[in-house]
C-alpha cells in the first residue's frame, strides 16, 4: 500500500500493486470508515471510476485495469477465476486495516459476487450495477455469434453499448486502444455464455444490492430482480432513474448514493 496519500481529487495509480503487472489506482482519505474496490467490465477501464471515488469522501477507493484491459494488458486476457483471484488479493491488503465493499459495474458484478462467495469474511457489502447473469435469467439477443475478430468485436461492442456517435469522436489513437482491449473482452463474453452456472448466489451470505438503471432494458433488470430475491433475500434490488448502462459515468451522485445508504444499513445492523 502506498505510504504517501496521493492527490484527493483523482485516482492515482501505483507502483505496489499487490499482483504483478496488475494496474491499480487508489484514492486515500484521512479517516476512512472502509475501503471501496471497484472492478470495471467490458473495455472499460479502472479510471472510469474516478467520479464516484470523488464522491467517497469516507471512503478509500481503489480500481484497477483487469487482465488484458489497458495498463494490466500484459497479464493478457483470463477467465473468471483468475479474475476473481485478482480481487482476492486486493481484498486481503485492504481487509487488513478496514472493511471493505466491493461495488462491479457490468462483468464486474460477476467477479464481485464470486469473490465474495470465495472469500465471504473478507467483505461486508457487495452492491452490483446492471451485472449480467444469464444463468439466473437468460436475456434473449439478437446479437451475432462472435467472431475471431476481437479488434472488431471491441468496435461492435463499443457501438452497441455506448454509441455510434462516440465510436467516431473517438481519436483514431483511442480507438486503436479499445481494440488492444478486444481479446479481453472476447474472453469475459465469452465467460458468459456458460451452459452451467459459475457459483450459486443463493449460498451468498455477503449483504449485496444489485442496481440497474430504467433505460430501454429494465424490464429485464427488474425480472432479474426478482429472481435474485427468490435465490438470495439478502440481495437488495434498485433502480435508478433516467440511468443506461454506463451510470457510474452519467449517474454517479446516485450510483454513489446507492452503495453509501447500503454501507449506512449495514453498519446499523451490526
Amino acid at each position: 500500500m502506498s505510504s504517501a496519500l496521493p492527490s484527493p481529487e483523482r485516482l492515482h495509480f501505483v507502483a505496489d500493486a499487490p499482483v504483478a503487472g496488475l494496474a491499480v489506482a487508489e484514492r486515500r482519505v484521512a479517516r476512512p470508515e472502509a475501503t471501496l474496490i471497484c472492478v470495471h467490465g467490458g473495455l472499460d477501464r479502472g479510471r472510469s471510476f474516478a467520479r464516484l471515488a470523488r464522491r467517497a469522501d469516507h471512503f478509500d477507493v481503489v480500481a484497477y485495469d483487469r487482465r488484458g484491459y489497458q495498463g494490466s494488458r500484459a497479464l493478457g486476457p483470463s477467465g473468471l477465476d483468475d479474475h476473481v483471484a485478482d480481487l482476492i488479493c486486493l481484498m486481503e491488503r485492504e481487509a487488513s486495516t478496514r472493511p471493505v465493499v466491493l461495488f462491479g459495474h457490468s462483468f464486474g458484478g460477476v467477479v464481485t459476487f464470486g469473490a465474495a462467495l470465495a472469500r465471504p469474511e473478507l467483505v461486508r457489502l457487495v452492491v452490483n450495477y446492471e451485472s449480467p447473469l444469464p444463468w439466473v435469467k437468460h436475456r434473449p439477443s439478437s446479437r451475432p455469434p462472435l467472431t475471431d475478430d476481437a479488434a472488431f468485436e471491441a468496435e461492435q461492442f463499443f457501438r452497441r453499448v455506448v454509441s455510434n456517435g462516440a465510436w467516431e469522436r473517438l481519436s483514431e489513437l483511442e480507438r486503436e486502444s479499445r481494440r488492444l482491449d478486444g481479446p479481453a473482452l472476447v474472453s469475459d463474453l465469452r465467460g458468459l455464455r456458460l451452459d452451467h452456472a459459475p457459483y450459486d448466489l443463493a449460498q451468498l451470505v455477503t449483504p449485496a444490492s444489485y442496481v440497474h438503471g430504467d433505460g430501454v432494458l429494465a424490464p429485464y433488470y427488474r425480472a432479474l430482480g426478482v429472481k435474485l430475491q427468490e435465490l438470495n433475500a439478502g440481495i437488495e434490488i434498485r433502480e435508478i432513474a433516467h440511468a443506461n448502462h454506463g451510470a457510474h459515468l452519467s449517474h454517479p451522485d446516485e450510483v454513489f448514493r446507492a452503495i453509501e445508504e447500503r454501507w449506512e444499513h449495514v453498519c446499523a445492523s451490526v
